[in-house]
């Protein structure tokens, strides 16, 4: 069994400035961080991530092609978790950035989920804080 230590929900936006408005002035959700073209929301004990779209692959298909949203389980060992689904014959996409490690995949649905490395995330929300006091 996964043992997720946070959840959280990715929307993929177009219109990233107009979206960060929208849930941070209309909905009234407080930032817990903020990057150039990523903003995290705290989301009622969840987290609510607006991310500028930036798969070239996506840009150019029409919208009922595309997946906007991915559901984010954050975990201790992202590495652990993507060889235990390819074990199970999921194709994984893991990948290991400055921020953080990822592996994403697909649902027989299409629908997009991600793991994230917890620590990673509790780096950006921490220089976030720092940067903001």
């Amino acid at each position: 069994m996964i043992k997720a230590i946070r959840t959280g929900h990715i929307l993929y936006v177009n219109n990233y400035r107009d979206c960060v408005d929208f849930y941070k002035d209309k909905l009234q959700l407080p930032i817990l961080f903020q990057q150039e073209q990523l903003t995290c929301f705290d989301f009622y004990g969840t987290y609510l991530m607006i991310e500028q779209e930036d798969r070239k692959d996506y840009l150019k298909l029409k919208n009922p092609q595309k997946t906007f949203s991915c559901i984010r389980m954050n975990v201790s060992d992202v590495h652990n978790v993507a060889t235990l689904l390819s074990a199970k014959n999921i194709n994984v996409d893991y990948n290991e950035y400055t921020w953080g490690k990822t592996a994403k995949f697909y649902d027989p649905d299409g629908n997009l989920l991600a793991f994230k490395d917890e620590e990673g995330f509790l780096k950006q929300l921490q220089e976030y804080q720092q940067k903001n006091k």
